[in-house]
């Protein structure tokens, strides 16, 4: 057998596989001698079956068959020993005159081969950092809310300007209908909230959605409507009135406190808002870190520039599914993954680059802490190493989870390393400042 490579250019290859008789005839004489072994052909006893019938059914299917297994094991060591980076599979070049009763036979596959690049994380960039800062107004916000969270309802017959009203928005057309609660400080003007004031269980009034909140991403919340659809939406919607209370706010005194935060862990108001400010900007961190990530990987995509064996990729889509794709059909798959490709090739290479890798141990870290986060929100905030290593085990033995769990710890070492070496500005911003940011309003 001999195989050899004949470079097109940089991202393509034809690899050539000549294999002769010597390669695969004692292969084909030991499968026809096993069939020999178990053959029943009438007038022939069990095993004495000439072997000039068995070639005769068999010879052409066995040839083939061990042939195309021998091609398939030589051509994939040939590529591992060669270290050759192909995209894709290799393609078998047709070959309309191919003659399967000559006794060599001569294989050429088209191979696409990864690019060569390199990426450079310090490289001038537009990142910006983001660090939310949990702003006064926020935080007394959610302490009323907490009051009015822990208070008293008293129903009302009549809404009145801090009536608590929960009721239907629907606008049947746009398929909206979401049940909520809501005050009257919601509203972008005093006209719209005006409209409530006086209103009895059953009333219906009807709103404009347009210019509705201070935020149209408010409407995300109260109308249940998709981020693409709530810019610019201008219909009517029905808010039926179901219940009108109003809330009598709980004191901020002890005795809330310790609802709040455990016996004795809070004695004031002021340690109240510090505890406030510390969850809440623990969640934008999260928020920020994310779109640190996200921006950071847009970048490197942006600026490492590479070709990719664009022809060949298009061609092994065609083939690479279920059912064979039209030349059309490949060309418009290859451009809806070609930047995920793109980047896949990228983190590769970040990854090698930078050696980082998923111990055990930090898969094992990584899985103990998210369940102490979701045990902590069901009230069990100091489970045993014993219940905690149990979990661990069951949850780690799915391999499912465990694929999910190991994409989740690279993530966090991208973020680390983005974080030491990419050259980002740092902004200081309060929550809404970045939601604006985050969908570049």
């Amino acid at each position: 057998m001999n195989i050899s490579k004949e470079q097109i250019d940089a991202l393509n290859a034809v690899v050539t596989v000549a294999i002769t008789k010597d390669d695969y005839a004692d292969k084909v004489q030991k499968v026809l001698a096993d069939y020999r072994k178990n053959a029943n052909v009438p007038g022939f006893r069990k095993g004495q079956v000439p072997m000039s019938l068995i070639q005769k059914q068999y010879g052409k299917s066995v040839l083939l068959d061990e042939v195309n297994k021998l091609l398939q094991t030589s051509l994939n060591d040939y590529i591992v020993e060669e270290k050759l980076d192909i995209l894709g599979n290799p393609l078998p070049k047709v070959t309309e005159d191919f003659d399967w009763d000559k006794d060599d036979f001569t294989f050429e596959f088209e191979l696409g081969l990864a690019p060569e690049f390199s990426v450079d994380l310090a490289a001038k960039n537009k990142v910006t950092r983001f660090e939310i800062e949990a702003d006064d107004k926020m935080i007394n916000e959610q302490v009323e809310r907490i009051q009015k969270q822990y208070g008293k309802l008293i129903p009302q017959e009549k809404v009145t300007e801090d009536a608590t009203i929960r009721g239907n928005f629907v606008n049947e057309e746009k398929g909206i209908s979401n049940a909520t609660t809501i005050t009257l400080d919601i509203f972008a003007d005093k006209k719209t909230a005006k409209k409530f004031i006086g209103k009895k269980v059953g009333d219906v009034v009807t709103l404009e959605t347009k210019g509705l909140f201070d935020d149209d991403h408010k409407l995300m919340d109260y109308l249940k409507v998709n981020h693409d659809d709530v810019h610019g939406l201008d219909v009517e919607v029905a808010f039926t009135i179901e219940e009108i209370n109003e809330i009598e706010k709980a004191a901020l005194n002890q005795e809330l406190f310790d609802k709040l935060f455990g016996a004795g862990n809070v004695t004031s108001v002021d340690e109240v808002k510090a505890k406030i400010k510390e969850d809440a900007e623990a969640q934008f961190a999260q928020q920020a870190d994310q779109k640190f990530l996200n921006d950071v990987i847009e970048s490197v995509i942006e600026n490492t520039k590479f070709d990719l064996p664009a022809e060949f990729l298009k061609k092994w889509i065609q083939t690479a599914g279920e059912n064979p794709l039209t030349e059309e059909q490949a060309a418009e798959e290859y451009e809806k993954s070609e930047k995920g490709l793109r980047y896949q090739l990228i983190e590769n290479k970040i990854i090698a680059a930078n050696n980082l890798q998923i111990q055990f141990e930090d898969l094992k870290a990584h899985t103990a802490n998210l369940i102490k986060k979701q045990m902590a929100q069901f009230g069990q905030l100091n489970p045993s190493d014993e219940e905690i290593e149990g979990i661990v085990a069951r949850v780690m033995s799915n391999q499912d989870e465990v694929k999910r769990l190991s994409e989740q710890v690279m993530s966090e070492k991208m973020l680390d390393l983005f974080k030491e070496k990419v050259n980002a500005k740092t902004k200081k911003v309060n929550y809404q400042e970045f939601v604006k940011e985050m969908y570049g309003e």
